[in-house]
């Protein structure tokens, strides 16, 4: 029996998406990428905020038309059933199971019980980090050292789906990055909603740090990455193991969501305006080439237009490498939902505008400083046409930053690879360049 999936949203639902593939596929379902050929279908749901709900109804829309096909099942898990699942019942009958986040421990027992299995193995019968199938590639794999988050932001529906902040056991995490660096993996990203409270809960202190010095330990693994590191329990300790670490990436992705004490305050988020300066002053004093990556937040509940400015002129002087901007989205049952004072649609556009023109121009400017510089670069494919590799450096994470386009001079098949390469052109957020040697 053929089975596809969808995975929407963020990268720990698609570790998540990960088990599941793994699960059937031990189980003797056989995983295909046409749903035109698959007797399954199962999507995962992304429910965080309104743009990602209407993505996943939408898609589940679509993959239930396959039921007038070949198609017999449709499953849907993740965060929207765990928001919705009562009213997706009913809405969409044409579904077969849903499973909501909470119900993935017995997540086998609720697909067996509707849909026949092929093999009978007590082996294989739950989601099993040990056990997922990497979709990302031979060489690059997430590695999801926590769940949920503590933090409360008043505007985060992510306490309410994921529940609270639960650290992985660490000598679990380093058996599972022991297994993909066996089977090739050279990259691993770190992941959490805040990796920077890891280890709180169960060693009664942030282990990040010893984390990341452990994996550094991994022979095979070349590059490791951590993502979402909240401001306010970015430790000096931390700084220092990215800076003597070479397999550590210069790289922190920091959420500071707005700059205005006012707004974070609304926010209910633990830093303030002077501690985030002096963060950002002395991540780039101890490490100079440092990519600093952030989010922020335009139009929340009483952000007024000096708070916009505060924030539009932190933008322009700190100069981000890396920034994403959101329009505030009202998402049930959180409690910015109901503050007073929400801002206009329009005035939430014409703020973001702002903030993302400014931030094109300043990434247009960093980028062209590469120019004659040379990195290393993970190839990881082939343009349509064969006239260039594709790749990464320490400053791009996956389906996030950009890449760079390296000239094929088609004397080596270099997928797969290291490569010194040095950068002689830039595209809109893409780097342009010819390999000098490879590793």
């Amino acid at each position: 029996m053929n089975i596809g999936f969808v995975s929407l949203g963020c990268s720990k639902n698609l570790v998540d998406t990960e088990m599941m593939i793994g699960l059937f596929k031990n189980n003797g379902y056989n995983v295909v990428n046409n749903p035109k050929e698959a007797d399954i279908i199962l999507i995962n749901t992304c429910g965080f905020i309104e743009t990602a709900k209407e993505e996943a109804i939408n898609t589940i829309l679509e993959m239930a038309e396959y039921k007038k096909k070949r198609c017999k099942y449709v499953i849907v898990t993740g965060c929207l059933v765990q928001r919705y699942k009562d009213e997706l019942q009913k809405a969409i009958p044409e579904v077969d199971l849903f499973v909501a986040c909470e119900s993935y421990e017995e997540f086998w027992t609720l697909v067996s019980s509707k849909i026949p299995k092929i093999v009978v193995d007590n082996k294989y019968n739950k989601l099993d980090y040990l056990n997922r199938v990497i979709t990302t590639g031979d060489k690059m794999a997430y590695l999801k050292i926590a769940e949920g988050c503590s933090n409360r932001c008043t505007y985060c529906a992510i306490p309410y789906i994921r529940g609270p902040f639960v650290s992985r056991k660490m000598e679990d995490i380093l058996k599972e990055a022991q297994n993909l660096a066996q089977n090739g993996i050279k990259e691993l990203i770190v992941i959490a909603q805040d990796t920077t409270k890891y280890g709180v809960d169960i060693y009664g202190k942030p282990c990040l740090s010893e984390l990341l010095s452990k994996l550094c330990q991994i022979e095979q693994i070349q590059w490791i990455r951590f993502l979402y590191a909240y401001p306010e329990t970015i430790t000096e300790e931390l700084i220092q193991v990215v800076k003597n670490n070479d397999k550590i990436c210069n790289y922190f992705d920091i959420p500071i969501q707005h700059i205005s004490n006012k707004v974070l305050k609304r926010m209910n988020r633990k830093s303030d305006s002077n501690s985030i300066k002096a963060l950002m002053d002395n991540i780039r004093k101890e490490i100079p080439d440092v990519i600093l990556r952030t989010t922020v937040i335009v139009g929340f509940p009483g952000e007024t237009q000096e708070d916009f400015t505060q924030l539009y002129e932190f933008i322009k002087q700190t100069k981000f490498n890396k920034l994403g901007a959101f329009m505030y989205s009202k998402e049930d049952g959180t409690p910015a939902e109901k503050l007073p004072m929400q801002i206009h649609q329009a005035t939430k556009k014409s703020r973001y505008n702002k903030i993302m023109s400014m931030q094109k121009q300043i990434s247009k400017d960093i980028l062209n400083s590469k120019i004659g510089k040379e990195y290393n670069v993970l190839i990881e494919a082939k343009s349509f046409d064969g006239k260039y590799y594709i790749g990464r450096t320490y400053m791009d994470v996956p389906d996030m930053d950009g890449v760079i386009f390296v000239k094929n001079d088609g004397d080596n098949d270099l997928i797969g690879n290291f490569i010194k390469c040095k950068v002689e052109d830039v595209k809109e957020y893409d780097l342009i360049g010819k390999v000098v040697r490879c590793e």
